[in-house]
């Protein structure tokens, strides 16, 4: 009996020391710099944007964030600085919502963001879980509660990538294991805060980006089988309230913070899907544009542009991934415009942009 309870405590003694042990590794080589920025191991960063945002507010110096969903996500921070004269932060995460964005921002000015560029779209104030429930998101983590740091220093996960970090950083193995980084289990495989979520700078744009990709996504997204998605998640009254709440009540609680804010130039093949194939759809976004254009250029601290009805680019097709992923050309228009002030919205003309959208939209016909 009494060799048969010594062998369970052992067991339990060694499980806690290895759990103990992770723990000390993960905050040692702090692979998220959620605690300080890398000096035991030298820095690499995650694709996860959801949670690398989180250290890098932590541990990155910047005055201006820059946000938005998939449409910002390959933009490169040296080209925002470089375009607008700042020293900025991406954090930009694909599909998320406006709870998930109000949330980071206020985090971000928090720690000491005195401009926010935002790009905008309707999609992001569809319905969706409230942050502290969102299980694709950790507020904790954010906020550096026990509950965000325990998920952090004992996580499997996390252990996985210390150790990797820490083997990376033995000179012999350095070179070999940061090539090999890419192609491993690994999230953390990016030497470079610049390249997190952005393009290789080879990036062949015309095989990415082109007419016969947009048509094919076009003819895809209005197949009857499919063409019931474009409104999923879409209702004007759910989407106003957290337009009010997320974006409005943000900005108004940070007088002292400018917001650039944008409407990302989406092909006009969008709006036509919509059109032909979800016209309720079609009208929940321009009744939703119209209330956030009028209600934005009266909010003394916002600049806002609407970048969806300039015809050279939103019409031109090999722009586009599909019908709303412009390319990279199209991303240093936008920086261009947001420096010149280019298709700012006029506080006393608000909807003119909106209305040349739509008379561009009625006129449209696809060649296919």
């Amino acid at each position: 009996m009494r060799g048969t309870f010594t062998y369970p405590g052992r067991l339990l003694l060694a499980s806690i020391a290895c759990v103990l042990g992770a723990a000390a590794l993960i905050y040692g080589v702090d692979p998220l710099q959620l605690f300080r920025s890398s000096r035991l191991v030298a820095p690499f960063y995650s694709d996860d944007t959801r949670v690398q945002n989180a250290g890098l507010i932590r541990s990155q110096s910047f005055d201006t964030a820059f946000m938005g969903t998939s449409l910002a996500i390959h933009f490169r921070q040296s080209d925002i600085d470089h375009a607008l004269g700042v020293h900025s932060l991406k954090l930009a995460m694909t599909g998320s919502n406006s709870r998930q964005q109000g949330f980071v921002l206020e985090q971000a000015i928090d720690r000491g963001a005195k401009r926010v560029i935002w790009q905008m779209d309707d999609f992001i104030f569809v319905d969706a879980a409230d942050i502290e429930t969102d299980p694709y998101f950790s507020a904790d983590l954010y906020r550096g509660t026990a509950k965000g740091i325990a998920s952090y220093l004992f996580s499997a996960a996390m252990a996985k990538e210390s150790l990797f970090a820490l083997l990376r950083s033995v000179p012999p193995l350095r070179q070999p294991l940061t090539r090999a980084a890419p192609y491993l289990p690994v999230k953390f495989a990016l030497p470079d805060v610049d390249d997190i979520y952005a393009l290789p700078r080879d990036f062949d744009v015309a095989r990415g980006y082109n007419a016969e990709k947009a048509l094919a996504a076009f003819a895809y997204i209005t197949n009857p089988v499919r063409s019931r998605f474009l409104g999923e998640g879409y209702g004007y009254d759910a989407m106003v309230r957290h337009f009010e709440r997320d974006a409005v009540g943000l900005i108004t609680r940070h007088p002292d913070v400018t917001f650039d804010i944008y409407f990302p130039p989406y092909s006009i093949l969008q709006f036509v899907a919509m059109r032909d194939a979800s016209p309720a759809t079609l009208k929940i976004v321009t009744d939703l544009t119209t209330r956030a254009a009028e209600r934005l250029t009266q909010l003394p601290n916002v600049r806002l542009y609407d970048f969806r009805a300039i015809k050279e680019v939103t019409h031109d097709l090999n722009n586009y991934g599909d019908v709303i992923h412009h390319s990279p050309v199209v991303d240093a228009k936008v920086l261009k415009w947001l420096a010149s002030g280019e298709y700012r919205v006029d506080p006393k003309a608000s909807l003119a942009s909106l209305d040349e959208l739509k008379a561009q939209v009625a006129a449209y016909r696809v060649e296919r």
